[in-house]
């Protein structure tokens, strides 16, 4: 009975969300309010609809029900209550049905707004939305339905279907696989809702946008209405980026943050459109300029959005991340090819009235360095959207797969990653419309100093890399700029105000929290940088098979191998966990305990590497395989990772900067 209602909920949403479509598109074919509003009634019924459908699922796995097909493949009985919470998006079918819960969420919240100064485009909105919510709710009720059962025939075959074929019986298991063993990390608790969050809150600023190419309304306000919107979308796409490449520094034992995997990439690329499109969008706010960039951009980014939970769900790439072959994946290429294609085409109707209000006057004037940034942007998606589809377009025409590997990735990419810091150095200090070498070299001097001196330093610790050299620069530089740029509007705060520093620093950050919070985003990237270059031009490794007593070399560090032991537990796993002891010029410094954990109920095993973590390194030691017990023989991989830990510590103030930039301004709202 369950079952039958948590699937009559997913039918009832298609139902309600297909009548909110078409609803909205008569009201604007009949010039009448009340379809419109009946439309808009609709959409912010599927929220509790799908809200029901999502307890009644989280039911069914947190009470055992095994005969549920989805049930048996995500929990088991020794898996904890919040494992099992969080086995709604552990797969394929529970996925779906969470993306369309967020979805209805969103869309409901962007239905509450008042609609009194934009009448012409809430029938639109709802249109896209709600053909968006379709498309996955019909993923979801058609073809990974997370509510069929087993079923057993006569002739002792075992069927998964929604309703009992003729004869058979419910077949109902004692125990279920339970969740992949890689999903059982505490970050993975957060990081794929922080995706979607991500993913689905760009459909918003995207329909906005699809409502103004139709209507005409081609001025910025669908960028006004959206801009928080778009802020709120690029956060929680950031904190799922990071939280995923936290995961796999803990578990995968790549020995790194980021392996460019496929998945990592169809991630990565709705984050590098939607970043271009927020710098963007700036520039037609206050010049009129780059409309139809912004619409490019958006379309790209809402496209990249579905294509990243295409390639994630469609089974045609190798991945740790994606889920296993599917049907849905030609509906879902269908889908974003609709999409895209109609997208471009109103863009092109409307391709006159997107041209800018001004001209570019400068070749180093902000604009044009805006410019610059939204082609950097787009280069390194396309060489990550080639170097993703590759194998698939290698294996249509030759028949064989061929892949990219990591070194190619970081030939291609690093040159304009390298650009992208430079721009943020140059473009905080360049002026508005017309700006001169003469005038940016005045304002740029005093922050290059500084720089130089870093690259003194570097050259002084005996850094001859020239890659590592530029990258130092480049992040010393950034870091002068925005420190004299905030620098400066504290000084003059606190000379019009009589305001102490901290108290200017706050005034300052709160009247304008889009600004500022952009410098501490930028404050966090270069932290991020300090730790990419670390581990990408300086880490280290070595591998061998040792004996309790024996030793690893590793720089000036000694690994030294204790121990080894294994046990089973009370939750269903089996561990082999080893003692390895860190020192440094004869001193010990820390215990490490490299493990790798075996899981009974999926038959899967992960590993959990034993890291001690400084500002300066990490020392980061994996068990790779161990003898049987009389020997204690073990295998380990010992990494040194330096600077990794300013990737972490700059994670966290890019967050806190981006949260700040879409905080809420109350008098600035009531105002509006």
């Amino acid at each position: 009975m369950t079952v039958d209602l948590g699937f009559g909920l997913l039918i009832l949403a298609l139902i309600v969300t297909s009548y909110a479509a078409v609803a909205a598109i008569v009201g604007v074919s009949r010039n009448d309010n009340r379809w419109v509003n009946s439309a808009r009634l609709a959409s912010l019924i599927t929220f509790p609809l799908l809200t029901l459908a999502v307890v009644v699922l989280l039911y069914l796995i947190t009470t055992g029900h095994y005969e549920v097909s989805y049930v048996y493949a995500v929990s088991s009985n020794a898996m904890p209550l919040y494992l099992k919470l969080t086995a709604l998006w552990g797969g394929q079918a529970g996925s779906l049905v969470f993306w369309s819960w967020l979805m209805a969420a969103f869309s409901s919240a962007v239905m509450l707004r008042k609609w009194d100064r934009d009448r012409e485009f809430l029938p639109w909105v709802i249109v896209v939305t709600m053909i968006t919510l379709i498309f996955f709710l019909g993923m979801v009720i058609f073809f990974e339905n997370p509510f069929v059962r087993f079923w057993g025939t006569p002739m002792g075959a075992r069927i998964e279907a929604m309703f009992p074929p003729v004869g058979s019986e419910l077949l109902v298991p004692n125990d279920g696989r339970g969740l992949n063993p890689l999903l059982r990390h505490p970050g993975m608790i957060i990081h794929p809702p922080m995706l979607y969050l991500g993913f689905v809150s760009f459909v918003i600023p995207f329909a906005f946008a699809l409502a103004a190419l139709i209507t005409g309304r081609t001025d910025d306000r669908w960028i006004r209405i959206t801009r928080r919107w778009t802020l709120v979308a690029w956060l929680f796409l950031t904190i799922g980026l990071v939280l995923g490449m936290r995961w796999a520094y803990d578990v995968l034992g790549w020995g790194g943050y980021w392996g460019w995997d496929p998945v990592e990439i169809a991630a990565l690329m709705p984050w590098l459109t939607g970043t271009a499109f927020l710098h963007s969008v700036m520039i037609q706010e206050k010049r009129g300029m780059f409309k139809q960039w912004n619409m490019l951009l958006i379309i790209l980014t809402y496209d990249l959005v579905i294509y990243g939970t295409f390639l994630t769900r469609s089974g045609v790439l190798s991945s740790v991340h994606a889920f296993a072959q599917s049907a849905i994946g030609p509906l879902f290429f269908a889908f974003i090819a609709l999409t895209f294609v109609v997208s471009i085409w109103l863009m092109l109707l409307r391709w006159k009235s997107l041209r800018s209000e001004g001209q570019l006057q400068s070749l180093l004037s902000r604009e044009t360095l805006f410019l610059i940034n939204n082609l950097l942007f787009l280069g390194l998606f396309i060489e990550c959207f080639w170097g993703v589809n590759f194998p698939l377009l290698s294996e249509l025409v030759t028949g064989q797969k061929v892949t990219f590997g990591p070194e190619w990735y970081i030939r291609a990419t690093g040159p304009l990653w390298g650009g992208l810091l430079l721009l943020m150095g140059i473009a905080p200090i360049s002026a508005w419309q017309i700006s001169t070498i003469k005038t940016l070299g005045r304002a740029f001097w005093k922050p290059f100093i500084p720089s130089l001196a870093a690259v003194g330093v570097v050259l002084a610790l005996g850094i001859r890399q020239p890659g590592a050299i530029i990258g130092f620069w480049l992040v010393a530089l950034v870091a002068s700029v925005t420190i004299y740029e905030y620098w400066r509007g504290i000084r003059a705060r606190s000379h019009s105000t009589g305001e102490n520093v901290f108290q200017a620093i706050w005034r300052l950050t709160e009247k304008n929290r889009r600004r500022y919070g952009g410098y501490i985003i930028h404050l966090g990237i270069i932290f991020m940088a300090l730790g990419v270059i670390g581990i990408e031009v300086f880490q280290q490794q070595t591998q061998g098979a040792l004996t309790p007593g024996q030793q690893l070399e590793l720089a000036d560090y000694t690994v030294t191998y204790k121990s080894l032991a294994e046990w089973d537990t009370a939750d269903g796993k089996n561990v082999a966990r080893a003692v390895m002891e860190v020192s440094r010029d004869g001193k010990v410094l820390q215990e490490l305990y490299p493990r790798r954990d075996y899981y009974y109920d999926s038959q899967q095993p992960m590993t959990i590497p034993g890291v001690r973590s400084t500002i300066e390194d990490d020392i980061y030691v994996i068990l790779v395989d161990w003898e049987p017990i009389s020997t204690r023989q073990a295998t380990f991989k010992v990494f040194r990772n330096p600077l990794v830990s300013w990737l972490w510590f700059g994670s966290i103030i890019l967050i806190l900067g981006s949260i700040i930039a879409v905080w809420p301004t109350p008098e600035r709202e009531s105002a509006r």
